[in-house]
């Protein structure tokens, strides 16, 4: 029962501190980067050219245009990952338009990159370390990775570069070069705040339910396992699984753990380097699932 309880306020604080999230990144948005025409990459950056040529709302488009890419999360990503986004978009459509009457916090463009973008960092960052997503980019980003040799980091930055492409032909090349350093700037905040970007994560689950446990990652995230043969001073024998995965599919990783195994011990690492496609799903394992 008092597991419970704890998961429960667990859950709470967490969906607390998702709003949090979208609020900053929201007011950062409204009152810093859109009065200046400083565009934010993925969707979020479409809605804004959008808006500028169309006069729409960007609350609205943010909403509309993340749709699909929320589909797509939830087919690779699972449930909880789709209520934590579905709430965090919400969240940031609905404060979206509770800033968009505020007056500009800045006028300056450097000091609206500069600051707008740490700002909006800083954000996304705390949603998307408590499992949530304010931009369904990297959630398509993660499906194509599994099927090509690109990694996660370069289909965001390809896809971005487009963005950027087309707002310099509209807005003129200065607004898309200040849009590309606050998507710089935006990142690297991102990664501090999330604990990596572009960087692949390494897990390690000390467990005693691993075929268990590697089936679930597996179904839930399409991530293979490794199994290693451990042995504990005091626990005695067991199971090591090692899992390469991205930053956006660790929360579930976690929640995936914490339901299969409590008693399981995980350590998550980052990994600078992938050499071979241990990060993808392999065909030869998908017909093996078939055949189960």
């Amino acid at each position: 029962m008092s597991r419970i309880k704890d998961r429960t306020t667990r859950d709470a604080v967490s969906f607390v501190l998702l709003m949090i999230g979208t609020i900053i990144s929201a007011f950062a948005l409204e009152c810093c980067l859109i009065p200046n025409i400083i565009l934010d990459g993925g969707v979020t950056g479409i809605s804004i050219i959008i808006y500028k040529l169309f006069n729409l709302p960007v609350s609205l488009l943010v909403l509309i245009l993340n749709i699909p890419f929320v589909y797509i999360g939830y087919k690779n990503l699972g449930k909880n990952f789709l209520y934590r986004t579905i709430f965090s978009m919400i969240c940031f459509s609905l404060f979206l338009s509770v800033f968009e009457d505020f007056a500009p916090l800045v006028d300056d463009k450097l000091l609206a990159t500069v600051f707008g973008g740490a700002l909006y960092g800083l954000g996304v960052g705390i949603v998307i370390k408590f499992g949530g997503c304010v931009d369904g980019t990297e959630s398509v980003a993660i499906v194509i990775s599994k099927k090509t040799s690109f990694s996660v980091g370069q289909i965001v930055l390809i896809f971005n570069l487009v963005i950027f492409t087309i707002a310099g032909f509209i807005f003129g090349i200065n607004r898309a070069l200040y849009s590309l350093l606050t998507y710089f700037i935006t990142s690297k905040v991102v990664d501090l705040v999330s604990t990596g970007l572009e960087q692949a994560k390494a897990a390690l689950i000390i467990t005693d339910k691993s075929n268990d446990l590697s089936r679930e990652i597996y179904k839930r995230l399409g991530r293979t396992t490794t199994t290693i043969k451990g042995k504990g001073l005091i626990s005695g024998e067991k199971e090591v699984l090692y899992c390469v995965l991205t930053r956006i599919e660790v929360y579930e990783l976690k929640h995936i753990v914490e339901e299969m195994d409590e008693s399981a011990f995980v350590s998550i690492t980052d990994v600078s380097e992938i050499i071979g496609n241990h990060i993808k799903s392999t065909n030869k394992i998908k017909k093996l699932r078939k055949v189960k």
